[in-house]
This record gives structure tokens, C-alpha cells and sequence, in this order.
């Protein structure tokens, strides 16, 4: 399995990509995903690039950004952008989110809109050689595991794939485990995180995340939160193509993520011999 890191954890400290690889590299993780205005907002003048992150044994496996599916006039034209970050930076995988609307609130002309949305990104995807990912996630028409099936089955498109975050599948009412088997064919990247207990799950929200001022109250490391791993990371590690980030929002940035990343390193060996022996 690779681990990647998310910019996003970054969001309100002022350090560099530069030194964030670095730290990456020294610490067991295989790669960097980028927040959309990270990607966006690189110096021109930087080293950095994907080429030298791939000599610092790094990779940029996914540009995680907003696509205005409810704003065709943009649409276009900010897909094509995207597209042109993730070819600058070797990613093969851009995140967006299947809407502004949970799937029991959209109104039909909504849910039209962003599948036919979805489906024009999808096409100018493809035509770059890449694959737009929609997150599980609420407030979205990928906000359970009917949702997200039903809008796959709608968008009908190759280049549409699944970032499968296990948190928000839980939060939904899915059982993570059974949700990944069914949408396997179709989970790309998997994002990991936790919260202390169900009724906490707000401080998620894109509002709180995105507030230098937020709540924090509720985000924990992963192992030490109210959703189980044990049996998704053993399944997902039987897979040698799997790509997971650890994602962040939480403070003690450098702490957390080192330890999440070596806990998930060591309960996997542990578990080899257990799959062995079960094969």
C-alpha cells in the first residue's frame, strides 16, 4: 500500500512544499496529495517539481480541488485547468465533489445538472489521459452507498472513479468493509481519518475544516477513534495498487501523521501472516 500525505493539512501553517517533502520522505510516506490551491499557487521559480519529488522517491499521486458543477460557464474552463496541474505535477487522479446537495435534498433539475456536470468532466478527464475522482462525502450526491452507486450508474463514464473516504461512508450509514466491496471496481484513492465518537462528526464540515478559527474537538488520530480500521486496512492491503492519504485536519500535523503512517505500517506486517496462514 502507498501512503500519501495532504497539503491540506498545512492549510494554516506557513511552511513549505519543499519541507514538507522532505519530512515525507524521511518518514515512510510514498506521496503528496495536493490541495487544489496549493497546486495553484506554487511559485513559478520553485525546484520542486514533480520531477524532483520523483528523485526524492515521491510521488504526486492526486490533486484534490472543487470543480463548480453547479456553474457551467466555469465548468469548462476549470477542468481544463485542473487538468493541466495534474499533467504539470505526474498526478493520474483529480478529486472533486459530486455536488452542493446531499442525495435526499437534490431536486431532480439538480441531480441532472450535476451528472450531466460530472459527465462533461469527465469527457475533457479522459481526453488528458486522467481520471476525476468524486469523494465520499456528505452534503454531496455521493453521500451513501445507493447514492454513490445510482450516480455512477447515471454519469456513465470510464474516467469516473471513487476517492473512498471509509470515515464518511461510516458516517452515512454504510458499513465501510461491504461499501468497498461493492464499489471496488471503481475506489481509485481512499482517504483516512477519524473522529472520538459519531455525534462529533460535524467538526468535519467544510466550514469548520476550512477555518483558521475552527473546532478541532473530535479529530483524533486514526487508531484511537470511534470507527474500527483493523479489517478495511487488511482488506485494503491485499491490494498492491492501493493509494490511501492520511488526511488530516487536527493540530500536532508532524506527531499525527508520523504515527498514523507507522501504526498502519506495523499492523499490516502483523496481519500478513494471518492472511497467509488463512490462504
Amino acid at each position: 500500500m502507498k501512503i500519501s500525505l495532504c497539503t491540506i493539512s498545512f492549510r494554516h501553517q506557513l511552511i513549505g512544499l519543499k519541507d514538507i517533502a522532505f519530512w515525507a520522505r524521511d518518514n515512510g510516506f510514498q506521496g503528496i496529495e495536493l490541495w487544489g490551491v496549493h497546486a495553484r499557487n506554487q511559485s513559478p521559480l520553485a525546484i520542486h517539481n514533480a520531477q524532483w519529488m520523483a528523485s526524492h522517491g515521491l510521488a504526486v499521486p492526486m490533486i484534490s480541488d472543487y470543480l463548480p458543477l453547479h456553474d457551467p460557464d466555469l465548468l469548462r474552463d476549470r477542468t481544463l485547468a485542473l487538468c493541466a496541474q495534474a499533467r504539470t505535477w505526474g498526478a493520474g487522479k483529480m478529486r472533486t465533489f459530486a455536488g452542493q446537495q446531499a442525495s435526499a435534498a437534490a431536486t431532480p433539475d439538480e441531480r441532472r445538472q450535476t451528472i450531466r456536470a460530472l459527465r462533461e468532466a469527465c469527457v475533457i478527464a479522459a481526453d488528458h489521459g486522467l481520471r476525476l475522482l468524486v469523494e465520499t462525502h456528505p452534503g454531496t450526491l455521493a453521500d451513501s452507498l445507493a447514492a454513490t452507486c445510482g450516480l455512477i450508474d447515471a454519469t456513465d463514464h470510464d474516467a469516473l472513479a471513487i476517492n473512498f473516504d471509509a470515515l464518511h461512508v461510516w458516517e452515512g450509514g454504510d458499513d465501510p468493509l461491504e461499501a468497498r466491496r461493492i464499489l471496488l471496481p471503481r475506489i481509485a484513492h481512499y482517504h483516512l481519518k477519524n473522529v472520538s465518537a459519531r455525534d462529533r462528526l460535524d467538526v468535519f464540515a467544510p466550514g469548520n475544516v476550512y477555518s483558521a478559527a475552527g473546532s478541532r474537538d473530535g479529530m483524533v488520530p486514526l487508531f484511537e477513534g470511534a470507527y474500527d480500521y483493523t479489517r478495511l486496512l487488511a482488506a485494503m492491503a491485499q491490494d498492491p495498487a492501493c493509494e490511501a492519504s492520511l488526511e488530516w485536519f487536527g493540530d500536532a500535523v508532524f506527531q499525527t501523521l508520523k504515527s498514523d503512517n507507522a501504526q498502519i505500517r506495523t499492523r499490516i506486517r502483523q496481519a500478513a501472516p494471518e492472511t497467509a496462514e488463512a490462504g
